[in-house]
């Protein structure tokens, strides 16, 4: 991620809860590539079964005998067990030691893809998909932990740009290599594929992870932890809730995930050493880069959902058509990236921001126009300009939260940062097949006659709307020099 200066990943774990029995810089070897690539690897196998499953989800569907709008709930388990685990993961490094759990972890990940892979139902597949999140969880921040540990600090510009590559490629090629594998093969094979790298991945942190271990670490917060997942669990069912018949049900879960929430802030507040937390959310910039900044990240995590599952139910398209499609919104935040560092110094965060938030309100409301029968290069520009603002955006809060953060703040901002981007993603992905089902609820009722295509569109619409409050928070909340001393010192 290209940003003013050097920001924690959000795939970090939280720092080490005690003391590690590390090396002293200079007796430390030089920096390992085999072993800062084999995270990478790790990493990228993350990503990409994060993300594939859109474009294979209408195939999957047909296997599972579900909709295909329904395959969502894989995604966002997945996704929203990951967001429990990290803070979750750094303790189990400190106490247990990090070449035995990153070996769990993938072990964990691997048998857990093939479960998936063998998955008959869609409970099944989500039950299977909460494994394979458990171990994503601890493998890639583990992994970073482990890099960042046995890296000495002349060589750790390197360790972070070979663990930063995956994040920018894997959600640029998951759509394409979902949809060939569907056309070519099945979608058993977007989970066996990670049979080789994680076997491969064995091997290899058998030979190359160091065995560090950490004195004095502090007892986990199991209560926060119990609450917290459960919080979670309970919102995502209550969402799920409210797209189908059952909304009373569905509103008490939703109830309940508030009262737990509320539980649990109460918890790590009053905890010595609690899971997350929440000292940092007393400073403006990570406070709104956090809280409207969730619903910006929320809002653009769910376009990667809807978009295949538009092109392929609804324009009629193929999977491999649909998954070189989306390639252009990921080839837009790619090919942006080295633009959104002047753009910040130039304009500064809240300008940015703001333009980033309407400039993707425009691109989704131009998506709720989309048909069938549109060029596919007005398409393929559409998608490519909302890529270029979902990183702008993506940019500058990334950087922002942490421009008045002060060192004794960072590890638990940063753990607090990575939790709550994770969950967006999950709920993101949620919030897109809401909309597709109360779009289709509403209008089959309304107007039974717009065809398959008006529920997708509803839903762009839906964003679009949403965009509308991340525009306001920064409006509101930030005032025009804020982290300017990250900008390059604009006033």
């Amino acid at each position: 991620m290209t940003s003013p200066r050097p920001t924690p990943d959000p795939a970090a774990t939280a720092a080490p809860t005690g003391r590690a029995t590390e090396q002293p810089v200079e007796n430390r070897p030089r920096f390992s590539r085999g072993l800062a690539l084999l995270v990478a690897i790790t990493f990228f196998m993350e990503i990409l079964d994060g993300t594939i499953i859109a474009t294979a989800a209408p195939a999957m569907a047909v296997h599972l005998q579900v909709a295909p709008v329904d395959i969502n709930i894989a995604m966002t388990a997945y996704l929203i067990t990951i967001a429990v685990g990290i803070p979750v993961s750094g303790w189990l490094t400190d106490k247990l030691g990090g070449r035995r759990i990153f070996m769990v972890a993938v072990a964990l990940f691997t048998v857990a893809s093939v479960l998936c892979a063998l998955s008959t139902s869609l409970p099944m597949l989500c039950v299977m998909r909460v494994l394979q999140g458990l171990g994503g969880a601890m493998m890639v921040p583990v992994g970073r932990l482990v890099v960042l540990r046995a890296t000495a600090k002349r060589d750790l510009l390197d360790a972070i740009a070979y663990l930063t590559w995956p994040a920018l490629i894997a959600p640029v090629v998951a759509p394409a290599v979902g949809g060939w594998l569907v056309t070519y093969a099945s979608w058993h094979w977007i989970f066996l594929i990670n049979i080789p790298l994680g076997l491969a991945a064995l091997v290899a942190a058998w030979r190359l992870v160091p065995a560090l271990r950490t004195e004095q670490v502090p007892a986990l917060d199991w209560l926060g932890f119990v609450l917290c997942g459960t919080a979670l669990a309970a919102l995502l069912l209550g969402i799920e809730g409210l797209g189908g018949h059952g909304w009373l049900p569905a509103i008490g879960l939703i109830m309940l995930a508030v009262a737990l929430g509320f539980g649990t802030v109460l918890r790590m507040r009053g905890a010595a050493y609690p899971l997350l937390d929440f000292a940092a959310l007393r400073v403006r910039t990570f406070r709104v880069s956090n809280g409207s900044g969730m619903v910006y990240r929320l809002v653009i995590n769910a376009a990667p959902f809807v978009l295949p599952l538009m092109f392929q139910v609804g324009f009629g398209w193929s999977a491999v058509d649909a998954g070189f499609m989306v390639l252009m919104l990921f080839a837009g935040n790619v090919l942006i990236k080295p633009a959104t560092s002047p753009l910040i110094r130039r304009f500064g965060f809240r300008t940015v921001i703001v333009g980033s938030a309407l400039g993707g309100a425009v691109m989704f409301a131009l998506c709720a126009l989309l048909q069938p029968g549109t060029p596919a290069v007005l398409i393929a520009a559409v998608l490519f300009l909302s890529g270029v603002f979902r990183s702008i955006g993506f940019s500058g809060y990334n950087s922002l939260q942490f421009a008045d953060i002060s060192d004794a703040q960072m590890a638990g901002a940063n753990t607090l940062s990575s939790t709550v981007g994770q969950v967006a993603a999950a709920l993101g992905v949620a919030f897109g097949a809401l909309s597709l089902r109360l779009g289709d609820g509403l209008l089959s009722s309304v107007a039974p006659n717009l065809g398959p295509v008006a529920s997708y569109q509803f839903a762009f619409a839906a964003m679009a709307v949403a965009m509308v409050y991340p525009v306001v928070g920064a409006l509101v909340a930030l005032h025009h020099t804020a982290g300017h001393e990250v900008a390059g010192g604009r006033k």
